[in-house]
């Protein structure tokens, strides 16, 4: 009976959670594991430092659009929350497509929201609401920021013959956002909505 229990003492503690896990990483942020992708290890490095900064400020983006489908108000209300939360799921699909692009050059993704804040190049928005132009204003000057970087970037992937890197960069996030700036932009344009000949 002694051993019994013992033996059973010892299946339990074998599937028993181990939830005293340390921080151990496999793989530390700015190391590239070289995966047979036939791309020099050099040109990953430098792809993966891009679509990192990239990915922050995609995020960013993202969050302002939340952000004000959150905050906005006035007379075209839904229409531009609407607007902004079908932006918000393009820039989510954006940012998925980047973080598993740097995951196959072999890079680690930023992911946390304090690193993001910490690389993004984008301004930090105030934590109050603020007037439809202002938000859309804001919203462009960032996508602008975006597609300024993405056309530096892609040219840079293409030098390096990082193809892949070039084409979702061209494909997906450069004509996404340009896309999306022109929906934003033709709400500033002032035109009255009744005109009188």
């Amino acid at each position: 009976m002694k051993n019994h229990t013992a033996k059973q003492g010892n299946v339990l503690d074998r599937v028993r959670p181990l939830t005293d896990q340390h921080e151990k990483q496999s793989q530390p942020y700015g190391t590239i594991v070289k995966l047979p992708i036939g791309l020099t290890e050099s040109a990953c490095k430098a792809s993966v430092e891009n679509l990192n900064q990239l990915i922050a400020d995609t995020m960013t983006l993202r969050d302002m659009y939340k952000k004000h489908h959150w905050q906005v108000v006035g007379p075209i209300f839904y229409q531009l929350h609407l607007l902004y939360d079908k932006h918000y799921k393009e820039q989510v699909e954006l940012v998925d497509l980047l973080a598993e692009r740097i995951q196959t050059l072999g890079g680690v993704t930023i992911a946390m929201a304090h690193d993001v804040a910490e690389t993004t190049n984008l301004s930090r928005l105030p934590r109050g609401r603020q007037d439809a132009p202002v938000q859309l204003s804001r919203l462009l000057h960032a996508h602008e920021v975006v597609l300024y970087e993405a056309r530096t970037m892609a040219r840079q992937a293409s030098e390096r013959g990082d193809d892949g890197t070039n084409d979702l960069i061209v494909s997906d996030v450069i004509r996404t956002n340009e896309l999306q700036v022109w929906f934003l932009s033709e709400h500033l344009v002032d035109i009255p909505l009744v005109r009188e000949d």
